[in-house]
């Protein structure tokens, strides 16, 4: 089973949560801002929002430059 992941196929075998997706990848802790199945999510909400196979997701990571 999959989810979109900014537009391409991801593996996903069960509902899991947004915090626990974003370890998986490599984003944990780091500022990004998430909508799942077009809506945004809050960071504060993370924890608590499930993903389950079949959702839509888009990440976005923030960087600072100079």
């Amino acid at each position: 089973m999959t989810l979109q992941l900014n537009g391409q196929p991801h593996p996903l075998e069960e509902e899991t949560t947004l915090t626990a997706l974003l370890e998986s990848i490599g984003l944990a802790g780091k500022p990004v801002v998430a909508e799942l199945n077009r809506e945004a999510i809050r960071p504060a909400d993370f924890p608590t929002t499930p993903v389950k196979p079949g959702d839509q997701l888009e990440i976005v990571t923030l960087a600072a430059g100079g």
